[in-house]
């Protein structure tokens, strides 16, 4: 993939567009970046680099390119499919360092940040004024913008607001030969929706280094209730009865016995009772005048569907709380296992009951229990498989169970994926949802931005195999080509 080079000699190159202490390079500093969320894979990279700047990361591009060498774009290093995990070899672009608010615009509900800038940080720095950012992913308080926008994260009030691509309205980047390009910026831009294509494309096709966001006004008013079921079954049927009701809540979470168990069990706990099957954690927001009727009629729905108990939230603080144990829930399963490996997969709400049920009988089948954490209203499941890696094997078959979980999905007309990427993880999972045809077609797309596959190469497809081959002429800048094969 890339010539090979003398790390000093790497280190020397990258030392004239940089300041020494924004490279690193030795072996005990890299370990930190063998891996991203996804902890099962992992890979060395040859060398990390701070930029400060669009300009710095532009130099060091084209530097890179001039050598031949792969590189990979990284945030925070909190997504959960390994897109920024190095197979080995690559030089990777840490963009933390770029984490600056650098306009808001009230009048026009929009604001300026770069790459690092921390998500749930751009709520807290516009509330004042009575704004915020809506996509919320669970770990927000950590993870970057630039991360969200590679990964196209969603959150558990996407279901009413959107993922983040629908708050996307301009983008500069970098393109893998160290070209500046700014795309967007206003509204209804004509042409082709390159922010849309750019937005959940995983760094394989440009470095994100400047993200215009559409803030938003708060909602006059919000009201959270939890709903306590004795069976996942009531507690999935009372989902979709909600949502067959045309009633739009701002977010609608459930989590089964063991993620209970989970949560309750690590440092957010909130006191749900023991032995309890599901919760629900449901919101509406909106007008004032509205909202005391939209919880009664949820409340209602929940009654019809052998609810046990209904809390509505007393305030903020209780809100908090609340919300603070269910965006935990990941890491909390830390408390009541070794390892555990989170999964990403959508289906239509109406088959919520027939898959969790299929989940239950991979978990029985394969002997490892699987906590279920996700956003109900817009059936964006999170398998959480409960494994133990030093048991030889488990990490393998935790590996195979996750597979699994998705084949149920898809079986549906469902997806792998609704906001974690595909990444390493899922390649072949891709081939659930898509023909070697259909690969083959997105693959060309990618060669357009990325002709020598140098950056974050690799992820996010497989190699059509069946009816086709892809093939690449390595430092030619030839395009991608198909081979046909009887």
């Amino acid at each position: 993939m890339s010539t090979v080079i003398e790390k000093s000699e790497l280190v020397k190159w990258l030392s004239d567009v940089l300041p020494e202490d924004a490279i690193l390079y030795r072996d005990e500093d890299l370990r930190t970046y063998e891996c991203d969320g996804l902890t099962v894979y992992r890979g060395m990279p040859l060398a990390v680099v701070f930029p400060h700047s669009t300009e710095e990361v532009s130099e060091v591009v084209k530097l890179l390119h001039k050598h031949e060498i792969p590189f990979i774009p990284r945030g925070a290093g909190t997504g959960l499919s390994g897109g920024a995990t190095p197979y080995g070899g690559e030089v990777i672009i840490s963009l933390v360092r770029m984490k600056g608010l650098l306009s808001v615009d009230y009048e026009n509900r929009e604001a300026v940040v770069q790459p690092g800038y921390i998500n749930l940080k751009l709520s807290n720095s516009i509330s004042h004024r009575g704004y915020y950012y809506a996509p919320d992913p669970s770990s927000q308080a950590c993870c970057t913008i630039g991360g969200n926008v590679a990964e196209n994260a969603g959150g558990a009030h996407c279901l009413k607001y959107g993922v983040t691509t629908n708050h996307i309205l301009g983008l500069e980047v970098v393109m893998h030969d160290g070209e500046v390009l700014e795309l967007g910026g206003a509204p209804d831009m004509p042409g082709y929706d390159l922010l849309g294509l750019l937005t959940g494309s995983e760094g394989t096709l440009a470095i994100v280094t400047s993200i215009t966001v559409r803030i938003l006004k708060n909602p006059e008013a919000k009201e959270t209730a939890l709903a306590y079921f004795d069976t996942v079954d009531d507690a999935c049927q009372a989902v979709s009865d909600i949502i067959s009701a045309g009633i739009v809540p701002a977010a609608i979470e459930m989590m089964d016995e063991i993620a209970i168990v989970g949560v309750e069990a690590a440092t957010k706990p909130v006191g749900h009772p023991e032995g309890l099957k599901a919760v629900l954690i449901m919101e509406v927001d909106g007008i004032g005048a509205g909202i005391t009727s939209q919880i009664e009629e949820m409340v209602a729905v929940c009654k019809q569907n052998h609810v046990t108990e209904i809390k509505v939230a007393k305030n903020n603080v209780e809100r908090g709380k609340w919300w603070a144990n269910r965006k935990t829930a990941f890491g909390a399963m830390g408390a009541i296992s070794p390892d555990y490996l989170v999964q990403d997969g959508v289906i239509p709400r109406s088959r919520l009951m027939e898959v969790l049920q299929d989940i239950q009988k991979i978990s029985d089948e394969s002997g490892l229990r699987i906590a279920n954490v996700f956003h109900a209203g817009d059936g964006n499941l999170h398998p959480l498989i409960l494994f133990d890696a030093r048991n030889e094997g488990e990490t393998e078959l935790a590996i195979d169970v996750g597979s699994r979980t998705l084949a149920a999905c898809t079986a549906v007309g469902g997806s792998i994926t609704g906001e974690h990427g595909v990444g390493i993880e899922k390649k072949e999972d891709m081939r659930l949802v898509f023909t070697d045809e259909e690969i083959e077609r997105q693959l060309r797309v990618r060669s357009v931005f990325n002709p020598n596959n140098r950056l974050n190469p690799d992820k996010q497809f497989p190699k059509p195999a069946r009816c086709g081959e892809v093939k690449r002429a390595v430092g030619s800048g030839e395009a991608w080509s198909v081979a046909s094969h009887s």
